[in-house]
C-alpha cells in the first residue's frame, strides 16, 4: 500500500535537507515489499512504540516495521501553473502524490538567501496555494467546456457534474483550496476524476532554527504558520531540518539521548512520518511470532478478509477467520497462553472491520 505525500516548498526553506534526513533514514531494501525506489523517493519507517513493546515480548528472529513514502517535489517558483522555472515538473510531480508536506521558513539567516528577498511564511504559503489554483482552475474550466453543452440538453449526469464544476470554479478563482470547500456526496464522487491539486491534504513544516527548536511557540513565525494551519483544520509540525539531518545518521539510542538533552519528546520527522501517514487514513495491524514480529499498513475500514491479501492474495481468496486480540490486552496478560486463559482472543468472520492495534493469526484454505 505505497501511499507518499510529496514534500514541497519555496527555494531556500530547507526543504532539500529534510529529504536528505529522510533518505538517510531509508530502510533497508530486504524490508521494503517493493523491487525498486525511485531517487525521488524516500522510503522510511512509521515510528510506533507498540511495536518496540511487542519484540520485547517475543523477541523476534526479524522485525519489520510498517513504512511510508515521501516524494522529493522540485521546486516551485512564481508562475509554476504556466510552466515557469520547473512549474512542469512540480505539477506532474505533486499530482502523483496523496498529501502534500508544505515546508515553509521560519529561521532568519542572512547566509542563506530567500527567494523573496525577506522572510514571511504565510505570503509563502499563499504564492504556492496561489499556484495550485491556477493550476486546478485550468483542469475544471477544460472540464466545463466538455460538460456544459450536455448540461444544458438537461442530461441528468452532466447538470450534476456542471454544478459541481461551476462551485469548483467560483472557489479556485477566489483563491480557496478545494480541500476546504464543503462539498456534498455527488460532488466528492466528480472530484475524484479531477486530480486537483488542492483538494489533497496537507501538513505545514515550519523549519526553524535549533536555537529555537525546543521552544518553537516563542517564533513568530511558527505562531503565524500554526493559526493559519488552525484556520483551515491543517496540522502544523516544528522542526529543524538542519538537525533532523544530523539526527538521521545516529542510532536510536543515540537519538534518543540527543533529544532528551534538549528536551524534546518526538523529532520532528517522526511527527511528520505519523501525522501523514494518519492523514492519510492508514492504520496498522500486527502479526506476531518469535520468526518474526511484523507490522502491516491497511486503510481505515478494511474488513478482515481484506487485510489478509495485503499479506498474500491467497490468505484473502481462501479466509476462513481471523483470531484477534488487541495490543492493550497483550500489554495487560503479557502472553498469548494467558490471553487465551482470560478470554481475550476473538474469532472474527468476514464483516469484521479491522481496528488500528490489532494483533492477528488468519485462517484460509486454498
Amino acid at each position: 500500500m505505497a501511499l507518499t505525500a510529496g514534500i514541497v516548498g519555496l527555494p531556500n526553506v530547507g526543504k532539500s535537507t529534510l529529504f536528505n534526513a529522510i533518505t538517510n533514514s531509508q530502510v533497508l531494501a530486504e524490508n521494503y515489499p517493493f523491487a525498486t525506489i525511485a531517487p525521488n523517493v524516500g522510503v522510511v519507517e512509521v515510528p510506533d512504540e507498540r511495536m518496540d513493546n511487542i519484540v520485547e515480548l517475543f523477541h523476534p528472529k526479524r522485525t519489520i516495521y510498517t513504512t511510508f513514502e515521501f516524494t522529493d517535489i522540485a521546486g516551485l517558483v512564481k508562475g509554476a501553473s504556466r510552466g515557469e522555472g520547473l512549474g512542469n515538473q512540480f505539477l506532474s510531480h505533486i499530482r502523483q502524490t496523496d498529501a502534500i508536506c508544505h515546508v515553509v521558513r521560519c529561521f532568519e539567516d542572512d547566509d542563506i538567501m530567500h527567494v523573496e528577498g525577506s522572510v514571511d511564511p504565510i505570503r509563502d504559503i499563499d504564492e504556492i496555494n496561489l499556484e495550485l489554483c491556477i493550476a486546478d482552475l485550468d483542469t475544471v474550466e477544460n472540464r466545463i467546456s466538455k460538460v456544459q453543452r450536455k448540461a444544458q440538453t438537461k442530461e441528468k449526469d452532466a447538470v450534476q457534474e456542471y454544478a459541481t464544476l461551476v462551485k469548483l470554479k467560483d472557489a479556485l478563482v477566489a483563491g480557496t483550496p478545494v480541500r476546504l470547500l464543503e462539498l456534498n456526496d455527488t460532488d466528492r464522487e466528480y472530484l475524484k476524476n479531477y486530480g486537483l491539486l488542492t483538494g489533497k491534504p496537507v501538513i505545514y513544516v515550519a523549519n526553524m532554527s535549533d536555537v529555537e527548536i525546543n521552544e518553537p511557540e516563542s517564533n513568530e513565525y511558527y505562531a503565524a504558520v500554526k493559526k493559519f494551519a488552525d484556520s483551515e483544520g491543517s496540522e502544523c509540525i516544528a522542526i529543524c531540518a538542519k538537525m533532523e539531518e544530523e539526527l538521521a545518521g545516529l542510532s536510536k539510542e543515540e537519538k534518543r539521548e540527543f533529544l532528551d538533552e534538549l528536551g524534546i519528546e518526538r523529532s520532528g520527522l517522526d511527527q511528520i512520518i505519523r501525522a501523514a501517514y494518519h492523514l492519510l487514513g492508514l492504520r496498522t495491524f500486527f502479526t506476531v511470532g518469535e520468526p518474526e514480529c511484523r507490522a502491516w499498513t491497511f486503510r481505515e475500514g478494511m474488513l478482515a478478509p481484506q487485510c489478509a491479501g495485503i499479506i498474500h492474495t491467497d490468505f484473502e481468496k481462501g479466509f476462513i477467520r481471523a483470531e484477534i486480540y488487541s495490543y492493550d490486552d497483550l500489554m495487560e496478560y503479557k502472553t498469548e497462553a494467558s490471553l487465551k486463559e482470560h478470554g481475550k482472543i476473538r474469532l472474527e468472520g468476514k464483516e469484521y472491520p479491522m481496528k488500528d492495534g490489532d494483533v492477528v493469526f488468519f485462517r484460509f484454505n486454498v
